[in-house]
């Protein structure tokens, strides 16, 4: 359970108690305590078993895979992968890939529906770009949609994640979209269903040409 669950659900339940105290019946106390149970159930953090394996990128949030695009960019071509996030999804962000954070970026912005191609330059969005062992330089951005108010991250430049690690969160529902560089080999399909932390999204070349193939 996300912290900030345990803050909604306990609030609203007290409301519950306060509401019963000043009413004298339950009736009304059913709004607060069914939006009690929403928030502690959406907040929740599942454990995840992070797959183990060099060269491995693992999705950074759950939710559906709306777009696998290569694009150009100031720094050459790059691979697009983006997620949209459903308010039913779990909303904790994952490191996709071990190494140090090289810089983060925060950006205001409007709160376009999460699947308008145009919330990925306009949205209030957060960008982490990573610095594997291998050399490359990956990127993920937090970026809110139509109901997301508040994108969490938990860590600064210069710290060390691992692959996996919990990183964040975007509060209800968004999109988080993930740049890796274009000789990497993507092995999802797009409309697939993705787990933060778990699904392997793609495979890029390891120093030194050999490779550790991991079981599905």
């Amino acid at each position: 359970m996300v912290r900030d669950g345990y803050y909604y659900g306990f609030a609203l339940v007290a409301v519950a108690v306060l509401v019963r105290l000043l009413t004298g019946g339950w009736a009304w106390t059913a709004v607060p305590f069914l939006l009690a149970a929403f928030f502690l159930w959406f907040f929740r953090d599942p454990r995840r078993e992070i797959p183990q394996g060099e060269g491995l990128v693992v999705s950074p949030a759950d939710g559906k895979l709306t777009e696998i695009a290569r694009v150009q960019t100031p720094g050459g071509e790059r691979l697009r992968l983006s997620i949209f996030l459903s308010v039913f999804n779990v909303h904790v962000n994952r490191a996709p890939v071990a190494g140090t954070i090289l810089g983060v970026t925060y950006q205001h912005g409007l709160y376009l529906n999460a699947m308008n191609p145009d919330s990925a330059e306009k949205n209030e969005q957060n960008t982490v770009v990573l610095g594997t062992d291998d050399g490359y330089e990956i990127s993920f951005k937090q970026i809110a949609g139509l109901l997301a108010r508040r994108i969490v991250f938990n860590k600064r430049e210069g710290d060390r994640v691992q692959r996996g690690d919990r990183v964040g969160l975007i509060k209800f529902g968004s999109r988080t979209d993930l740049l890796l560089p274009g000789n990497f080999e993507v092995l999802v399909q797009n409309g697939q269903k993705v787990k933060g932390g778990s699904t392997v999204l793609a495979r890029g070349p390891v120093v030194g040409g050999e490779r550790t193939e991991t079981s599905d």
